[in-house]
């Protein structure tokens, strides 16, 4: 007989079954920390914990593609791949729910129930979300698609974008059917919101009215990493299967808080009338500390069964209402108007009120957004005015109490003149706001362009801010941003009570900017509509400041998400004189102009060594590090060891990474200092 020789597995199977146990292990956490998180508020480990566990994730996904997942937790961080909304229809229609105002149109509701079923019944009371509807489709415990509302009938699928909302699991656990529908709201929260109109006002973006609105925008991106850093969230408040454990509404909610879905807390079975108008009075004054936007109460009866008699009306179910809260507004006197000029030069009229208590804050001012808005008032100094908030977050006058025979101040008018440096503004066609056209010597939009310049998502210069900034305009020692360049420590040491550390905190940070990737660079200089996104497209497609400048309009308009308007943008702010010194200077200084640029190399500042990269990069991508290193003489490498010279550490380096180095005794060098060491070699 002969035998068969035995066949014993490489040790690079054995290698790799142990990173893909590792992956599934990481998986299984992340997974169970994100329910302890959003679903269960009940975090059991540090963000700082959670974000080194994801980064190790990314990374071994990043190197073994073979073992993939689509529902793998790292999907949370959104991708920039864009893609076009595929239609899909739903299973059965999403249907809106009739509103009321009135308690009396709420007990009509309840006698007209308790008529047609003439049986017992339970109405089940909960919190209404003002979002945007969707429909979260899991199969075999895996979630396969989220579709929005759309018209009732069919919907967009937004499921790569809904994959980046940490409360909405990717996969359930405990006893799940092999199909089953959630039907909710995707939201944002106020935290959420307040932070985004604020990022927006800072790039005098159109902000926000509320955070409906802001959701609704947000779903549809096709970016779906944007989705991913907005911060979005999700309540679920219907079940849909074919093996549903209860007939009872209520309790299927509860299965599925089981199976990790987050439902809203604020349920409630009610039996009588009176019980849901306490419910009502509780929610219209708890709901202002709610984490979320609520805008009523939506009633149900409870029993699946009884809700398939009553049936549905042509667009709303029969066995559901919404009692909608009504929006809270004080009346207070118009004191005065202020016109503020912003970076780009927008003029924005301001309310100044008599102090007025609203939704819990004390309001003193208002926006009046532009003199359209003003002239549809009809306001005068004086007058009393209805103050509202718009999704109880901005404060808007939404009209005029005129009382008969009252005498009203002046007429309201918008000016004509910057009320700061006094040139003629102007109107551009097709938009409703006022700009100053001065925007090289009017004094708030210099200072504006430099606060912008020298943020973190545009040159990152540490140690200035907006107060510094100003007081470094009004002492002379800046006015523009290539001035920011001239500064020396002994400039600016005695400035104010700078002290010499302060002032070689900002000079190097100054230096450090210098090797900020041209896209950033091309986003600081305050292109208008040149935001973030679009200063990467141009960045990618046309790969240096010098094509940009000579682009025509047609070759603009041809990069991604470049229109009309923003190419006309492009082409005035290059056209300018003053914006093409700037330019030159900051060339001259040696800011990044291109894409394809990097630190010059003196070609052996770092002979000798060999160097692990672990992490994520602010100013340079992993493999523009690793050419710098080749660049500079020194060796790349993917493993620590002892002969490792340093580690070259970004954001969330890989905890085992760092373990490993400590255990070694191998310098973690950061992005600062590695920059530093290259520019202090080449001096």
């Amino acid at each position: 007989m002969l035998s068969k020789a035995l066949t014993l597995p490489s040790l690079e199977f054995y290698c790799r079954m142990d990173v893909f146990e590792t992956i599934v292990d990481l998986r299984n956490k992340l997974n169970q920390h994100n329910y302890n998180y959003y679903v269960k508020n009940s975090p059991e480990i540090s963000d700082k914990e959670y974000d080194d566990m994801m980064a190790e994730l990314v990374r071994l996904e990043r190197e073994y593609p073979q073992y993939a997942d689509p529902n793998s937790p790292s999907v949370r961080v959104g991708s920039d791949i864009t893609n076009e909304f595929r239609h899909v229809a739903h299973s059965t229609p999403m249907l809106s729910l009739g509103n009321t105002y009135s308690k009396d149109e709420v007990r009509d509701f309840y006698l007209r129930i308790k008529k047609q079923l003439n049986e017992d019944f339970e109405i089940c009371c909960e919190t209404k979300y003002d979002g945007i509807s969707i429909s979260l489709i899991y199969i075999d415990g895996e979630l396969a698609q989220a579709v929005t509302r759309g018209d009732g009938l069919t919907g967009d699928d937004v499921t790569n974008n809904v994959k980046t909302i940490k409360s909405i699991p990717l996969k359930l656990h405990g006893d799940y059917p092999a199909r089953l529908e959630m039907r909710g709201e995707i939201l944002m929260p106020w935290k959420s919101f307040e932070r985004l109109n604020k990022e927006r006002e800072e790039n005098e973006e159109p902000l926000f009215a509320n955070p409906r609105n802001a959701a609704s925008g947000t779903i549809k991106q096709q970016n779906s990493s944007v989705v991913a850093r907005r911060g979005l969230d999700a309540y679920l408040y219907y079940v849909m299967s074919e093996s549903l454990p209860s007939d009872s509404h209520y309790e299927n909610l509860q299965y599925a808080k089981s199976l990790g879905l987050k439902v809203t807390g604020s349920i409630k079975k009610c039996r009588t009338l009176e019980e849901i108008f306490d419910y009502i009075d509780y929610w219209d004054v708890e709901r202002k500390n709610l984490p979320i936007a609520t805008d009523g109460i939506v009633l149900k009866v409870d029993s699946l069964t009884q809700q398939r008699a009553l049936g549905f009306n042509a667009k709303s179910p029969k066995w559901a209402i919404a009692y909608k809260f009504q929006a809270e507004r004080e009346l207070t006197k118009l004191e005065s108007i202020d016109f503020q000029v912003g970076r780009t030069g927008v003029v924005t009229p301001v309310a100044n009120l008599a102090p007025v208590l609203l939704s819990g804050t004390i309001v003193r001012r208002a926006t009046l957004h532009n003199e359209d808005f003003i002239k549809t008032l009809g306001l005068h100094i004086g007058d009393m005015v209805y103050v509202e908030k718009g999704g109880e977050i901005i404060p808007k006058i939404s009209g005029v109490e005129q009382s008969p025979g009252s005498i009203r101040g002046q007429k309201v008018e918008f000016v004509k003149t910057c009320p700061v440096c006094g040139a003629t503004l102007v109107k551009y066609e097709g938009e409703s706001a006022y700009y100053c056209p001065n925007d090289s010597a009017c004094p708030p939009q210099i200072k504006g362009k430099i606060i912008h310049f020298i943020t973190r998502k545009a040159m990152n210069i540490d140690g200035l801010g907006p107060e510094t900034v100003e007081l470094f305009y009004n002492k002379g020692l800046i006015k523009d941003v290539a001035d920011l360049y001239d500064l020396t420590e002994d400039r600016l040491i005695g400035i104010d009570r700078i002290a010499e550390r302060s002032a070689r905190k900002i000079i190097t940070s100054i230096g450090q900017s210098k090797s900020v990737p041209f896209s950033r660079v091309l986003f600081a200089l305050g292109i208008r509509f040149v935001g973030e996104t679009t200063a990467k497209r141009l960045a990618t497609e046309l790969h240096s400041i010098d094509r940009i400048m000579a682009a025509t309009l047609p070759e603009l308009m041809s990069v991604t998400d470049v229109g009309e308007k923003i190419a006309q943008s492009i082409i005035s702010f290059f056209k300018d004189g003053h914006n093409l010194s700037i330019v030159s200077r900051l060339r001259d200084k040696g800011l990044r102009m291109s894409e394809d640029s990097a630190p010059k190399s003196n070609g052996n500042s770092l002979a000798g060594m060999t160097i692990v990269i672990s992490g994520v990069f602010q100013k340079h991508s992993r493999d523009e590090y690793k050419k710098i290193i080749e660049d500079n003489g020194g060796t790349n490498t993917s493993s620590i060891s002892r002969k490792t010279s340093f580690v070259l550490a970004g954001e969330n380096m890989g905890p085992q990474k760092r373990a490993k180095a400590e255990e070694l005794g191998v310098r973690i060098v950061d992005e600062e200092e590695f920059l530093a060491m290259i520019e202090n070699n080449q001096d």
